[in-house]
């Protein structure tokens, strides 16, 4: 039930915080600067989150065929992953949080969070592995 109400919340928060950064913008640069912005980047965003992802893949096929897990790696294709998806949304605030999710030197403070999330959900019994 809570998060139903999380997952509410925020699909009104986001879209008024997203109009808000909007308009402050394009109070500053102009209504077709600020929409030329927008697409400018989440078209390099979009293209940061395939070259990252490109390398993480590389990297965890290089992994397994050492015999390693790849769990590191992992973290940090969860990360690009849903750091495309904000960056696909249009706005500001989701594009600056996609971005610090693709990029490589903001992305192992997320990885650190992710890491301890993880734990928590395995002792509690929450978290289920598949295996084959």
């Amino acid at each position: 039930m809570i998060r139903n109400k999380w997952l509410w919340a925020a699909l009104f928060v986001i879209p008024a915080v997203e109009l808000f950064g909007f308009i402050y913008v394009a109070g500053f640069l102009g209504a077709p600067k600020t929409l030329l912005l927008m697409l400018a980047s989440s078209v390099i965003g979009f293209l940061m989150m395939r070259f990252e992802g490109k390398k993480v893949l590389l990297d965890s096929r290089i992994q397994m065929q050492e015999g390693r897990v790849p769990g590191r790696t992992m973290l940090d294709g969860l990360c690009i992953f849903f750091g495309g998806l904000l960056l696909i949304l249009p706005g500001f605030v989701t594009d600056i949080a996609g971005f610090s999710l693709v990029f490589p030197l903001t992305r192992p403070l997320y990885r650190v969070f992710l890491l301890k999330w993880i734990e928590k959900k395995m002792k509690n019994g929450t978290f289920t592995f598949y295996r084959r």
